[in-house]
């Protein structure tokens, strides 16, 4: 989806239309964040994760608004409604975004361009939204292909054509390529992919670890990744990024609190016991940590999740340190997801990461 929430927000409220608008932390606030931006803020810069206060700066006239996730929820469902029209094979990696494996269409259109089209058109004339596709033989083409047109695109990369479209892609445009991995790839004289391909696996693995080999592999087009339509969840979390600064150990606990009964809720909703729990925290200079504890049996009940993210900040000594965010997961379900695909495998089914 091209800028889903602010989308969702300028189609709500014709009064945000055409302006740029910011959706995310106020500015007033200690440490609001940006959650995404329209295309109008983004002409000025503005880009999601960067401090509100920042934003305003960049541009004073833009519009700022606090996020409706459950807004954006519902407008999420009925866009994989759409998506169920033309394929069951379909992989959501958030609210805004999906893989969909068309190879065997439902409605036998037999394009895969043609079927992007339709979804791209059903979009725009059932929600008032727009989106942006990207077509190809696998999901990382597929994934950098969608990116390259937006609002509104459409691309599409066909074999013939991939590898000289891989060997002209900025390294910052990988998918998967982070700030970081960027400015180090360009520090060794490697700027697009031709310089990448220039490298061995070895050399490679060696410079950036296991993902290395993913390097070596995507420089070249291949990615035999599958869409996985019912992945196994490997972990349950919940997670809050505040208006302002927490800096007492009483307003972070109160958080939690917060925080540990969304959890405890989803875990009971699938009938899952993590054995694991980690505790995340992001201070106001975006540092972050992760506090785990992990038991002989899996839990799900809310007073030993929230004693057990309480005594893992405690340790962290958190007065006076400004926070963020806070979030809790509970993973390492083992046995338990074992249990649960023999006794109930059609509520397997409906398992998906948070």
């Amino acid at each position: 989806m091209d800028a889903f929430y602010a989308s969702v927000e300028q189609r709500d409220n014709p009064e945000y239309r055409g302006k740029p608008l910011v959706v995310g932390g106020l500015p007033q606030g200690r440490g609001g964040v940006v959650a995404t931006a329209s295309y109008e803020a983004r002409k000025f810069g503005i880009r999601s994760a960067m401090p509100s206060k920042q934003a305003l700066q960049l541009c004073p006239d833009a519009l700022f608004v606090l996020p409706r996730f459950a807004a954006y929820k519902e407008v999420s469902q009925k866009i994989r409604e759409i998506f169920g029209r033309y394929t069951d094979l379909i992989e959501p990696l958030s609210l805004d975004e999906a893989y969909l494996d068309v190879t065997n269409d439902k409605l036998n259109i037999g394009s895969a361009i043609e079927i992007a089209k339709q979804i791209k058109q059903a979009i725009t004339d059932e929600l008032q939204l727009t989106a942006s596709a990207g077509i190809s033989i696998n999901k990382f083409i597929a994934k950098t292909a969608s990116d390259i047109n937006k609002p509104d695109g459409l691309t599409f990369i066909g074999p013939s054509a991939i590898e000289g479209f891989m060997e002209k892609l900025p390294v910052e445009k990988f998918f998967g390529v982070g700030k970081v991995t960027a400015q180090k790839m360009k520090k060794m004289g490697l700027h697009t992919g031709e310089d990448l391909k220039k490298l061995t696996e070895e050399e490679l693995t060696k410079h950036f670890g296991k993902v290395g080999k993913f390097y070596y592999q995507i420089v070249r087009g291949i990615d035999n990744r599958e869409i996985q339509p019912h992945r196994e969840t490997k972990s349950l979390a919940a997670e809050d990024t505040f208006a302002y600064d927490l800096t007492t150990i009483e307003e972070m606990e109160a958080e939690l609190d917060k925080i540990a009964k969304t959890v405890c809720n989803r875990l009971q909703n699938y009938q899952l016991k993590g054995r694991t729990l980690t505790l995340k925290i992001k201070y106001s200079d975006f540092k972050q940590i992760t506090r785990n504890q992990s038991f002989p049996v899996g839990l799900n009940d809310l007073e030993t999740i929230c004693a057990t993210a309480k005594r893992l900040l405690a340790a962290t000594s958190p007065d006076g340190k400004k926070t963020r965010l806070l979030g809790i997961s509970l993973s390492n379900f083992g046995e338990v997801m074992i249990k649960q695909k023999e006794e109930k495998p059609s509520d397997q089914l409906k398992l998906f990461p948070f």
